[in-house]
């Protein structure tokens, strides 16, 4: 690698989470794009680095990294930044919402965009999962303040973004202004610099997390 970070991503994937990581805590970094088209997130050279066969994936100095929140986790403890310091009163909150958002919202987020991968009667499971995610939604514009910039922001951004997109054609039930103060995270969040150039390296417009679009990224596929 050139650089001490190298990212395998997919445009408007989950690791797009860790590419707004990287920007906002300034670090060089290289991407391989795996191209989704043609699955190459199960291809034998992919699967070494990540058996589970998702994305991202992020090479480091002390080795590869997969699960999206133990490397934005990782990147925060070792720059020192975007997440409170291990010894402060702060941080058991940090942790508390980082873990809901990776063991919680994400995989009800899969739930939605795949329920054929969990019940044979997915439609009822979709709709089931659109009313519990917006209980999630109430939940977390009660929770952390994303506005303060952090590994949080990082990861809720995106969600935000996908849940206005995904699945086609299923997206009627959500409206992001349904929570005032997730809607104006969103505003902000998308004006930052970091956000500014993921969005443009990922081909995902001006407004991608306020009022998204469907990506035109310069390289590779979504979905």
């Amino acid at each position: 690698m050139t650089t001490a970070y190298r990212l395998h991503y997919a445009p408007d994937n989950a690791s797009l989470c860790v590419r707004l990581m990287l920007e906002e805590l300034g670090l060089a970094y290289e991407t391989v794009l795996v191209d989704r088209s043609a699955k190459e997130q199960k291809s034998e050279s992919y699967l070494k680095l990540n058996p589970n066969g998702l994305i991202p994936v992020l090479e480091a100095p002390d080795g590869v990294m997969f699960e999206t929140a133990a490397i934005l986790l990782w990147l925060a403890d070792r720059h020192g930044a975007m997440a409170p310091a291990v010894d402060s009163p702060e941080r058991a909150d940090f942790l508390k919402w980082l873990l809901w958002l990776a063991n919680t919202l994400h995989p009800a987020l899969r739930m939605l965009f795949y329920p054929e991968k969990f019940s044979p009667a997915h439609e009822p499971l979709r709709d089931m999962t659109k009313t519990r995610i917006a209980e999630l939604l109430t939940i977390l514009e009660n929770g952390p303040d994303l506005a303060k910039t952090s590994a949080l922001s990082c990861y809720a951004a995106p969600m935000l973004r996908w849940l206005a997109l995904y699945p086609q054609d299923h997206t009627a039930w959500f409206d992001l202004t349904r929570w005032p103060r997730l809607h104006e995270f969103c505003l902000g969040f998308e004006e930052r610099p970091s956000a500014i150039r993921a969005a443009l390296a990922e081909g995902l417009g001006k407004t991608p997390f306020s009022s998204p679009s469907y990506p035109t990224p310069p390289e590779g596929s979504a979905i």
